[in-house]
């Protein structure tokens, strides 16, 4: 099959139209899913400091918990709030927020908080 030279050319003028929205697409999924990720691991910290102030008195054990969940760099701008009841079947509820600025630059750099919070009861 034979195309004339006309055709060609627009084969590629559709490419260069399409190309950038394609990368954006990608760049959106690669973003929502290191948000994701983030988002996880700020739970699974929020779990562990919930988990040490439901057993332990002291609150800066669950907030050296919370930090020891989280990836060093996270950890140093990582905000946590530990709130317990002195008694036994009260809860402990740890918060956990970090505010988090998406890397993209297309997005201008925008800045999103996440947040995380876990309720356990006081064992001790």
């Amino acid at each position: 099959m034979t195309r004339r030279r006309g055709e060609q050319g627009s084969a590629v003028v559709e490419f260069a139209l399409v190309l950038p929205v394609v990368v954006l697409v990608l760049l959106a999924i690669v973003e929502v899913t290191v948000v994701a990720r983030t988002q996880y691991e700020l739970v699974h910290a929020a779990r562990e400091g919930a988990r040490t102030a439901a057993t332990v008195s002291d609150p800066s054990r669950a907030v050296q918990a919370v930090q020891a969940a989280l990836d060093p760099v996270a950890a140093g701008r990582v905000r946590v709030t530990v709130e317990r009841g002195g008694t036994v079947g009260s809860n402990a509820v740890v918060t956990v927020a970090l505010p988090y600025r998406l890397g993209s630059r297309i997005l201008g750099g925008l800045q999103v908080s996440l947040r995380a919070r876990s309720v356990m009861r006081v064992e001790r």
